[in-house]
């Protein structure tokens, strides 16, 4: 079942058909019952068709990405900081895959579903229940988004969790220092407050939803991992620096918007 999954996520027919069905059942939540505020998406319209990662915090398990797919083929149809009709959900974007934990992903027929537009499954190398030192993405996980990157663009959560400023994953800086990728962050907010935490279930109707899609980053592939992930959690703003009532180097208190 797991090849045959794999092989259904490279036919661009069925990852169509999906985008059309999901998309479709989405668009209400975040236009009509939620208010949707996109920002940057000139930043994605020059870009080439792979080696491209985005880099976002992560608010729920698939609403916040699935906003971030309606973007996408929002873009493709020339449009700008907007979704408006979803007629471009008849010929979507789906030159791209995302990064989820394989336990979610294989859950229930519903997050299958979801996976065949375009999940690449990942295993978790540390135990939530047995406090154990975050050690990131496993190798044959690394392996997988690189050969996604080397034909597509990828959207991984560094932190892997959807718990707002937790640490970042090694495993994403290792991946940029191998695929020396385009890096877009993704600071997404509000979803949280709209969705349960896999993002199925509404929990507040009216809630202001935001995606802003940054310029790309100026990344010295040389520097160290810590490095390069330290400033990838700023461009998030999932650092301690954006943490709410946390003090700047001016002395001014940080405020946030709910995460």
């Amino acid at each position: 079942m797991g090849k045959m999954m794999e092989r259904l996520k490279r036919i661009r027919i069925v990852k169509s058909i999906v985008y059309t069905l999901v998309g479709s059942f989405y668009y209400p939540a975040l236009v009509w019952i939620n208010r949707l505020k996109i920002s940057g998406t000139e930043h994605l319209e020059n870009l080439p068709r792979q080696n491209v990662l985005f880099v976002s915090n992560h608010q729920t398990y698939f609403a916040d990405v699935i906003a971030v797919l309606h973007a996408f083929c929002a873009v493709k149809w020339h449009k700008r900081n907007k979704l408006g009709v979803p007629y471009y959900l008849l010929n979507p974007f789906t030159n791209v895959y995302y990064v989820g934990a394989a336990k979610t992903l294989e859950s229930t027929w519903l997050t299958r579903l979801f996976s065949l537009a375009g999940a690449i499954p990942v295993k978790r190398t540390w135990n939530l229940d047995a406090n154990e030192e975050r050690k990131g993405l496993d190798t044959s996980d690394i392996r997988k988004i690189e050969r996604a990157l080397a034909e597509s663009w990828v959207i991984t959560f560094p932190q892997g969790t959807t718990t707002p400023f937790a640490p970042g994953r090694k495993g994403t800086a290792f991946i940029i220092k191998h695929a020396k990728p385009i890096v877009i962050p993704i600071v997404i907010g509000g979803f949280n407050v709209a969705f349960d935490k896999k993002g199925l279930r509404f929990k507040k109707r009216g809630t202001q939803l935001s995606i802003t899609f940054k310029e790309p980053m100026k990344i010295d592939y040389d520097a160290s991992a810590d490095k390069i992930l330290a400033d990838i959690m700023d461009e998030i703003e999932q650092s301690k620096k954006f943490m709410p009532g946390h003090t700047t180097i001016e002395g001014k208190k940080n405020v946030t918007q709910e995460q």
